[in-house]
Order: C-alpha cells, then sequence, then structure tokens
C-alpha cells in the first residue's frame, strides 16, 4: 500500500522561522522560514521516500476548542510580520511542488493530520507525521510513526511506540492524559497548577490513566497535590479534551487524491532564483539548477566574423557600440587582454583577438563623442584603453552602476545576476564559467565557443539593460546623480587606479625595523612580568597568564575561554602594568603585518607604484570603497601609524596637495536638518565641537575645557552615526545615564536636529526609502521589522544615511570636477587618491598653486547649500607632510 508523510505545515513553518537567522532577499523579502520549511520537508521526503504526501495548515480565526475554553491559545503573540509575509511564499512553493495541502475553519491542523493517519491506517498504509509538535506523540501505533524535529532544522527522530517506551514508559494515548495535567503554556491549556513532566509522569505511571487517577483520589493522603486536583478536576478534565487531537474530521479526500506527484521542475527554479534560495534550487535536478547556455536564444549568442575596419565604419554609421575586454589581470601589471567584444547596434557581436593595430583601428570611434558607448562594470575596460592612450568620450550607460543606484544593497552586480533580475535571463556567470579558489581557471584556459557565446551574452546584455535600467533611474529621480556623477566618476577611478601613487620600500623597511626593535622590546618586558615566555599573540595562553597566573579580574569569558579583547584590556589598564605592554604589543605588530608587510608585498614592480583597486559599487552609503589596499584604513590617530603615509611619496619633480573637507557630515547634517543654531556656528566660523559644548555642558563657550570639547565632538559624531545612550556611554566610558543626560540636552538645544530625526524615520517607514540631496536611494525594509533591535537598527540607517550618503555625494561630485578640471586644461597633475574626505593631487611643481586654487574652487562649490562647504589644505613630498 506504500506509505503517506503527513506534514504538520504550521509546526514546521514557526519552527524554520525561530530556528534560523532572518534572511532576506536583495529586494528585503525575508526568507528564512520558506528556506527553513523547505529545506526540513525535503530531507523528510529523502530520509523516508512516501508514495503519498500532504501539508496540513492552521487557518486564521478560532476552532471548536475556543468554544470548550474562550481562551484557548489566547496567550499567543500576535504572529511577527516577517514570518507573516512568507506565507504566501511557502504556499507558492508547494503549489509549484504539486503537493496538496489541506486545512479547515472548525479544526486545527493536528486533526487533519490525525484524521489522516487514522485513514492511512484503517487502509493497510504506513504513516509518518512530520512535526516538531510533541502533541502527535498519542498518534504513534504500529502503522503511525512521528518524524519530529530537533536542534534547529537538520535533526530529526523517528519516534515509535518502543521510543516512547523507553523514553518515558508510557503508551502513545497516556500523551493524552500527562497533557491534561501538565496543561500547554503554548497554547493556553491550564491543566492543573503545580504539576510539571516530572509529577506528570510519576502519576500517569501509577495511575495510567486520568480516569484512573480522579478514581482512587479518596484514598490519598491529604497533600497540597491532592488538594490541587480535587480543585481542577473539571479544568483537568477540560485540558484532556483540548489535548485530544480529533481523528474524525470531515475531509473531502482519499488517499488516492494525495500519491506524490512529480515537482513542477521549472516553475520552482525560477521562484528558488526568484527569492534568492540557492541551496534550495542545487537540490533540484541538474538540468533545473541553471538554465543551460542554449536557455538564451541562437540569435543572442550569434557572432560575426568582421575586420576591424569594417566594424569602426559599422559603428561610425550606427552611432552606438557597446564593448568589453575579456582579460585575466590588471593591464598596469603587464597582463594583455585575449579578446574585444563589440556589439553595433541592432547587430550581432563581433569577437576580435585583440592587437594593439586592433585597438588603434578602433580609437576614432571610441573617442568620437557623439557615437554612445555602453558596457557593465565599465572601470575595468577604461583601465585598458587609458593604458593604451584612447581617450573615451561619449559613455551613455554602466549597467553595474545603474544596477548599484537602484538597489544599493546588493552583494552581486554580476552582469549575469543583474540581467537575470532585470531581464529574467539566466546565463553562466564569471564564476561558473572558471570556478572559485585554487581550481578557478584563466579566461584563457577556456573554449573559443565559450568565450565568444559569454561575450555575446554580455553584448546584448548591455544594451537591454541599458532600455530598462534607464526608465527606472529617471522614475527615481536618479537621472542627473548617474549621469553627471556616477557614470563620469569611472573614468576618474579608472585613472586614479591606473596612475597609483609611488611608494618608497626604503622608507617602509625603516618603519618596520622601527616597529621589531619595539615589538622585540615589549616581548622581553611583557614575558619578565609575566615570570615566563608564552606566545603573546595566542588569546588562549594570553588569557591563562592573566587570569590564572597573574590573577587580574576576568572581565568576561568565551566558549573557548577567558576574552583578552581590546576592549577588556582597556578596562585592565589601571591592574597591571603589563595590559599596556600587552595593546602596545598588539598596535605594533599589527602596523608590522598589515601595513609595513602588506603595503611591501603588493608595490608594483613593473612601475614602483601601489595601485589600490577603487569601487564605486560596495558601499550601501554611496561611499567609495578600496582594497589591496585599503587605503581608507592607512592609520592616522597615533604617531606610529602615521608615519607609515611617509611611504607614499609624490612623484618626481611633483609635490601632493593634500585637501580634507572640513566636519562635512555635521556641515551636511546642519543643512539637511536646517537646525539654526548649527548652521549659525558654521558660518561665523565657530567650532562646533565648543559650541555643542556649550550646550551640552551649559557653559559660556569661553568656559568650555579640552576635555568637554572631546567629549561633545563624540556627541556630534555620535548623532551623526544614529548612536544610543548605551553606545555614547561605552565611547566616552561614562555612565549610560550622564550619556542619555548628554544626548537629552543635545537635542533639546538642536531643535532642528531632533526634528529631522522624528520626521525622517516616521517618512522613511512611509516610503520604505531614504535619499541624499542628489536622490541617492537606500531602501530599508528592516524598519517594519517586528525584532526591535532589526527596527532600531533600521531606524539608525534612516537617520545617518542622507548625511553620509550627501557627504558621499559632495566627495564624488568633487572628484569629478577636479579631474574634468586638470584634463581640460591639459595639466601634467592628477588626482591620485580619495580617502574619506580627503582628495589627493600628485601635482607638477610649478602647477602646484594652479591646483590649490583649482582644489578650492571647485571643493567648495561642489553643491549649494546653506552651510560652507571648506576644505583644509596642505602640501608635502609625502602623505605624512599633508597632515
Amino acid at each position: 500500500m506504500g506509505k503517506i508523510l503527513i506534514i504538520d505545515g504550521s509546526s514546521l513553518f514557526f519552527r524554520a522561522f525561530y530556528a534560523l537567522p532572518l534572511l532576506k532577499t536583495k529586494r528585503g523579502i525575508y526568507t528564512n522560514a520558506l528556506y527553513g520549511f523547505v529545506q526540513m520537508l525535503e530531507n523528510a521526503i529523502d530520509k523516508i521516500a512516501p508514495t503519498h504526501v500532504v501539508v496540513c495548515f492552521d487557518m486564521k480565526g478560532k476552532t471548536f476548542r475556543s468554544e470548550i475554553f474562550k481562551d484557548y491559545k489566547g496567550t499567543r503573540q500576535k504572529t511577527p510580520s516577517e514570518l507573516e509575509q512568507q506565507f504566501p511564499l511557502v504556499r507558492e512553493v508547494l503549489k509549484r511542488m504539486n503537493m496538496p495541502v489541506l486545512e479547515s475553519p472548525v479544526y486545527e491542523a493536528d486533526d487533519i493530520a490525525g484524521t489522516l493517519s487514522k485513514m492511512a491506517e484503517d487502509a493497510g498504509m504506513q504513516s509518518i507525521l512530520l512535526t516538531g509538535d510533541k502533541d502527535y506523540f498519542q498518534l504513534v501505533s504500529p502503522k503511525t510513526q512521528v518524524l519530529l524535529t530537533r536542534k534547529g532544522i537538520t535533526e530529526m527522530d523517528v519516534v515509535d511506540v518502543a521510543y516512547l517506551r523507553d523514553e518515558y514508559d508510557l503508551e502513545p494515548g497516556q500523551f493524552i492524559d500527562l497533557k491534561a495535567l501538565m496543561g500547554d503554556a503554548s497554547d493556553n491549556i491550564p491543566g492543573v497548577p503545580g504539576i510539571g513532566i516530572k509529577t506528570g509522569l510519576k502519576l500517569i505511571h501509577e495511575y495510567t490513566t486520568l480516569e484512573n487517577l480522579y478514581d482512587s483520589l479518596e484514598g490519598m493522603k491529604a497533600t497540597k497535590q491532592k488538594e490541587k486536583l480535587v480543585e481542577n478536576k473539571i479544568q483537568a478534565f477540560m485540558s484532556k479534551k483540548l489535548g485530544t487531537i480529533v481523528r474524525t474530521v470531515p475531509l473531502d479526500v482519499s488517499l488516492e487524491d494525495l500519491q506524490r506527484q512529480a515537482y513542477d521542475y521549472d516553475t520552482l527554479a525560477d521562484l528558488y532564483r526568484e527569492y534568492e534560495l540557492t541551496t534550495l534550487l542545487h537540490r533540484l535536478p541538474e538540468a533545473y539548477q541553471k538554465e543551460e547556455i542554449n536557455a538564451v536564444s541562437e540569435d543572442v549568442l550569434k557572432v560575426r566574423d568582421v575586420q576591424p575596419d569594417q566594424l569602426a565604419a559599422e559603428i561610425q554609421r550606427a552611432g552606438s557600440f557597446a564593448f568589453h575586454f575579456i582579460t585575466d589581470g590588471k593591464i598596469y601589471r603587464g597582463v594583455t587582454p585575449l579578446l574585444l567584444g563589440v556589439k553595433v547596434k541592432d547587430m550581432a557581436p563581433t569577437v576580435l583577438t585583440f592587437s594593439e593595430t586592433m585597438l588603434q583601428t578602433l580609437k576614432p570611434v571610441f573617442e568620437d563623442g557623439s557615437i554612445e558607448k555602453l558596457g557593465h562594470g565599465i572601470k575595468e575596460d577604461l583601465l585598458i584603453l587609458m593604458y593604451y592612450g584612447v581617450a573615451i568620450a561619449g559613455l551613455v550607460h554602466d549597467g553595474e552602476i545603474a544596477a548599484y543606484l537602484l538597489n544599493a544593497t546588493q552583494s552581486n552586480y554580476d552582469i549575469a545576476h543583474v540581467a537575470q533580475q532585470y531581464l529574467a535571463t539566466t546565463f553562466k556567470d564569471e564564476e561558473e564559467l572558471l570556478g572559485k579558489g585554487a581550481k578557478r581557471k584563466a579566461f584563457g584556459d577556456l573554449a573559443d565557443d565559450e568565450l565568444s557565446d559569454y561575450l555575446a551574452f554580455y553584448l546584448n546584455a548591455c544594451y537591454q539593460l541599458y532600455e530598462v535600467q534607464h526608465d527606472k533611474l529617471e522614475e527615481q529621480g536618479m537621472h542627473e546623480l548617474y549621469n553627471k556623477v556616477e557614470l563620469p566618476l569611472a573614468e576618474v577611478l579608472a585613472s586614479m587606479e591606473l596612475v597609483g601613487i609611488h611608494t618608497d620600500v626604503a622608507v617602509l623597511d625603516a618603519i618596520g625595523a622601527d616597529l621589531e626593535a619595539k615589538i622585540e622590546a615589549l616581548t622581553t618586558s611583557i614575558h619578565k612580568q609575566a615570570g615566563e615566555t608564552f606566545n603573546i599573540g595566542s588569546p588562549k595562553q594570553l588569557g591563562t597568564v592573566l587570569f590564572e597566573k597573574m590573577g587580574l579580574p576576568v572581565m568576561k569569558k568565551t566558549k573557548t575561554g577567558y576574552s583578552t579583547s581590546v576592549e577588556v584590556l582597556e578596562k585592565l589598564v589601571e591592574a597591571d602594568p603589563i595590559i599596556a605592554d600587552i595593546l602596545a604589543y598588539r598596535k605594533f605588530t599589527k602596523l608590522k603585518s598589515t601595513y609595513v608587510d602588506g603595503l611591501r608585498a603588493i608595490i608594483n614592480p613593473l612601475t614602483g607604484r601601489i595601485h589600490s583597486n577603487f569601487n564605486q559599487t560596495v558601499a550601501a552609503t554611496g561611499r567609495i570603497s578600496s582594497q589591496d589596499p585599503n587605503l581608507q584604513n592607512i592609520p592616522i590617530k597615533n604617531e606610529e601609524g602615521r608615519l607609515i603615509r611617509k611611504a607614499f611619496l609624490a612623484s618626481d619633480g611633483c609635490k601632493l596637495v593634500d585637501a580634507d573637507y572640513s566636519q562635512i557630515e555635521l556641515r551636511v547634517l546642519a543643512a539637511i536638518t536646517g537646525d539654526e543654531h548649527m548652521i549659525q556656528a558654521f558660518n561665523e566660523g565657530i567650532d562646533i565641537h565648543r559650541k555643542t559644548a556649550s550646550e551640552v555642558f551649559k557653559r559660556p563657550l569661553d568656559e568650555v575645557t579640552s576635555h568637554e570639547r572631546s567629549q561633545a565632538k563624540a556627541v556630534n559624531f555620535g548623532i551623526v552615526y544614529g548612536i544610543s545612550d548605551y553606545g555614547l556611554s561605552q565611547n566616552l566610558n561614562i555612565p549610560r545615564k550622564v550619556a542619555k543626560e548628554y544626548i537629552d540636552n543635545y537635542l533639546d538645544n538642536f531643535k532642528g536636529i531632533k526634528a529631522y530625526m522624528t520626521d525622517e524615520v516616521a517618512e522613511a517607514k512611509k516610503r520604505g526609502y531614504v535619499e541624499t540631496i542628489l536622490h541617492r536611494r537606500r531602501y530599508i525594509p528592516e524598519l517594519s521589522a517586528k525584532n526591535f533591535n532589526i527596527r532600531q537598527f533600521g531606524e539608525r540607517v534612516a537617520i545617518n544615511m542622507p548625511i553620509q550618503g550627501s557627504a558621499a555625494d559632495i566627495i564624488k561630485i568633487a572628484m569629478v570636477k577636479v579631474y574634468a578640471r586638470l584634463k581640460k586644461q591639459q595639466m601634467k597633475s592628477r588626482l591620485i587618491l580619495q580617502i574619506h574626505d580627503e582628495l589627493v593631487v600628485d601635482a607638477a611643481a610649478d602647477e602646484v598653486e594652479a591646483v590649490k586654487t583649482l582644489m578650492h574652487e571647485l571643493m567648495e562649490h561642489a553643491v549649494d547649500m546653506d552651510v560652507e562647504l571648506l576644505i583644509d589644505m596642505n602640501v608635502g613630498d609625502n602623505l605624512y607632510e599633508t597632515k
């Protein structure tokens, strides 16, 4: 007869939600309950291979049990919105699995499952009940087992009659009597007060049933337990009725209707992709995990064989083309491109073997501003063109930048992912083509047809994305941000990366030797104070020495032992001199390994320069980031760290001109909020931190101490980042109550900022997003979260992003303008670095004054605000001298 898997859908759904961390898609749709539910369902199917399957759900509203006891399930809290929004998703998945779903407005899922298991037993069929609810134990029989989920979503116990006897020494039906005594807090079944699992088991073991127990009450000794039983007799029997699963629910289905059907794999795979459930997608047959290349029409993958001169003529006539280079490394590291793909508008793509001769043939069309150019992740292509002296003009679209602006919180802007998102087209992305990690192949290792197909897909997608994304950017008011800032910025970043910055190995070596000497001296001192030699870099050994041998007070423990984090050690500085040495040791070893050794290793041997990779589409705030190395992290807070900047030199015959925006985020805060006190302070040249201290500590401006100014500075920047009283108390090492008083005083005096914080969060909750001064948008799904901590995070983002993002807009505008002016005036000076709020120009010695003038003009007038933008400017032979 086979076997039937009966799934307690409601139980599994709730278990999945609470067992897994909140997961959500790039569009902000929560999926953790959906993911966990399907994983448990599929694991059960793999485990028992059923011939029949069905899912039972509870419906909203009251059931017959509510008529027996009006407060049944009355203590349950409202379903979290993060869970509620996933109910339709799981039903859609089950629909595409062709899996029957049963529910009733009168009975619960338990009752439907119980009835189905009875039907199966009567038909001689084995039934397996998948649930996280032990109430189902009462249904166990020689023909019915319970598959009980436990410990999250991965482990399941098979519960049969033998299991219940071994584990509880009970028969299945006795679990009804046990629940009648114990009650059930989750369902608000009262039971008998004071009786828990231990006493309940003892009573059922002795009396076997609830009825026998009450029949024997008269012969019991007078005890408090007996008194409770007598007082709650009616309640106990009501609880038994509430806890008994009904097995006679009228169902309009037969077992034949529940035979397992094949999944609708095509639509199921689409759904998994839509909700970014990659793990579930990989559970499907291989053919459905990713559409094969031939899923893209042959027309799209068709490649023409055209000579460069003929191609140039076609481009000239068409007035538009998309392009992309295939390369296995950076051009400035001596890696020559392999191929150039070009698609002329309304024609099939062309793939050309790269050569300088070929590129020179196409140079006129690349440099013709009247011909539109399209690409995706265009910065990497611009690097190659610049290297070979091709000055591109007429760039109109970059699909990666457009996708970033339309959703700044995505983690992947690979063209295959973006095409899937906007065009519903599936193709192998770069990682699938080449692999990853140690086994990653080079493009040069691929077959010619693989490369041609990839380039053809890539170039066709560039045109299709242009049509879709252009309209979306217009709709969201980001046309100016895209065309005047982000698109031209790609060229600026490519130029900065290609030029790089001259780095002196001798300076790094000298700094490294000095740090090494300090590290050795500290090591000797630490070992002497500890009375033994040990590995200072080992948290376990360090913890043993500090807290066991030396007996310092334990501040915090971890799973592996004592915490020796910086936070812990800083609290112990006064406890023993060894702590200060350990903190210094850590600082110097990090400086040496990360900056001295790390920077030395990535100096380009061909150029003697460091070429940082500037990222335009990473930070959700709009900020530029950098890697290899991360120049945003070059230390400036301590003298030893600042010395690293000495290694970054001006080019021969040049000076470094460093222009740093003064308190740009606070100036943006003042402008956005319209706070009169703050605007007045900035425009009158009053020290804003001193002004804040005067307001917070309620004392005249000229009586503010340096310590008070320092604390006010922490409050100012804390407000920008949405800091809490707890966070401020930790930063300033003050009581939380005092920190709250600081913040309250601040907001009482800067009323415009207080109003902004309230209004911006309220508006963000209505719209679902916030914007910068240039309408850069960030969606914040966390604002609608049920979880308080997640919602608070969303509120902090809503307050902070318009400020940080607007500052990022201003920096980018300044970069584009400075680069364009240097280029237009054909100056030898070049913009080479952006670090947070500072821009660095490698200025020819005879152009230094002109560079200073144009940077003042362009940076301080990048945007029109109610608050003046000011820059601090310094000139030097290296970055150390400019700070």
